[in-house]
């Protein structure tokens, strides 16, 4: 029920002349007032249509605080953003500028009948979502295993609604992208809940606004090797690598069994390299294995809340194969050109020599005698073994 308005007697007695003429035919309002909603700072325009408007007058009253603000073309009220307008007395706008919250509330068109003719309609100022700066959280540092909330605080009109998200996506809890609420609450904090959150308040009217809190996470070091034992000829080039997870960030560095650490020279050469926020890879390369380095290696990893290592060991390998000496083995048309000497020969194969193990390996044997030397060559091949005899005639 709308509040009832009591006019002043000033305001009546202005209008006596209009409701002294009985022959007047009174007025009436073309269609309803509308309601308004701005935001704040907008201006904001009622528009009152009286038709048949006569000797009579129009005013602009607030109805909450009963104050007249204007009447006819006057401006009552002392409040320097309220203006009026008319087009040809039948169009009556009330002019609010700069609107603030307090602006909000029921207002009214009014004519001077007998009885009073009147219509109302209600502004609504909205304001866009803010996010205070305090008791909104800032920046936190915690320790891995601890609780911590952070909490946002947002103002508005109406009431915003507040939700939390991770910057760079993913989940703030177990299949949860997103909480709504003015706090977020985070129980045994762990280095993967590191990094930006982002509060975001909203209520409807543009723009909405967020906040970047950034939670880091302190923890000791940690490492992980993958190869912790490695194998390797003198003369090659060997990495060795360790992974490491510190916040903040560690002091890194490689020593050798004997705690010499190891900087860069003409063989090694040091690096470190980060792959995400809190994990970082430490490299150690050789360039030429030397004797010396079949020995254990550690990287070492520190920071203020405790020191962690590794440890590689590095075995030596036999030598390498050498190649092959060239005319061992022989391609077909060879062989063919000896089975053929062997036949024309008239020798037949030795008994001896038959049945071998079956293998991919070449066994090469000689024997001589004073008048010649007989070269024998066994290759064996998925079972089957071929004996190839070759007969030197002594020069």
């Amino acid at each position: 029920m709308l509040p009832v308005l009591a006019i002043p007697v000033f305001y009546i007695a202005t209008w006596a002349s209009a409701l002294n003429d009985p022959s007047s035919d009174l007025p009436t309002f073309g269609r309803p007032l509308n309601n308004l909603t701005v935001s704040v700072g907008r201006e904001a325009i009622f528009t009152c249509i009286v038709e048949g408007l006569g000797p009579y007058k129009v005013a602009w009253l607030r109805v909450d605080t009963q104050t007249i603000l204007t009447i006819a073309n006057h401006v009552i009220t002392k409040n320097h953003r309220i203006a009026v307008s008319h087009s040809g007395h039948r169009t009556w706008s009330l002019h609010i500028k700069d609107t603030r919250r307090n602006d909000s509330g029921w207002y009214m068109c009014q004519v001077n009948t007998d009885p009073m003719s009147s219509i109302t309609g209600f502004l609504k100022v909205v304001v866009p979502p803010d996010i205070l700066d305090y008791p909104t959280s800032t920046d936190m540092v915690v320790r891995e295993g601890s609780n911590v909330t952070l909490r946002c605080a947002a103002t508005g009109t109406p009431e915003p609604t507040v939700t939390w998200r991770r910057e760079a996506g993913g989940m703030i809890r177990q299949e949860m992208s997103s909480i709504e609420g003015p706090e977020l609450e985070i129980t045994r904090v762990t280095r993967v809940h590191m990094g930006p959150y982002l509060c975001i308040a909203s209520n409807g009217v543009p723009p909405t606004v967020s906040k970047r809190i950034v939670l880091i996470v302190h923890f000791k070091p940690m490492v992980r090797i993958e190869n912790q034992l490695m194998g390797a000829y003198e003369g090659q080039t060997l990495t060795l690598e360790c992974d490491s997870e510190a916040f903040p960030p560690p002091i890194t560095y490689w020593i050798r069994s004997w705690n010499e650490t190891i900087t860069n020279d003409e063989n090694y050469k040091v690096d470190t390299f980060a792959k995400k926020k809190y994990e970082v890879t430490m490299r150690l390369i050789i360039k030429s294995v030397r004797a010396l380095d079949f020995d254990s290696f550690r990287c070492v990893a520190t920071n203020s809340l405790g020191q962690t290592d590794g440890k590689i060991k590095i075995y030596k390998l036999d030598d390498q194969p050498t190649t092959r000496k060239s005319g061992v083995r022989r391609d077909s048309k060879k062989k063919t050109d000896r089975n053929y000497e062997k036949k024309a020969a008239g020798m037949k194969d030795d008994p001896l020599l038959k049945g071998g193990d079956s293998g991919d390996e070449l066994i090469e044997f000689q024997s001589a005698t004073a008048s010649s030397a007989l070269h024998r060559h066994l290759f064996t091949n998925l079972g089957i073994t071929a004996v190839i005899l070759a007969v030197g005639l002594s020069t």
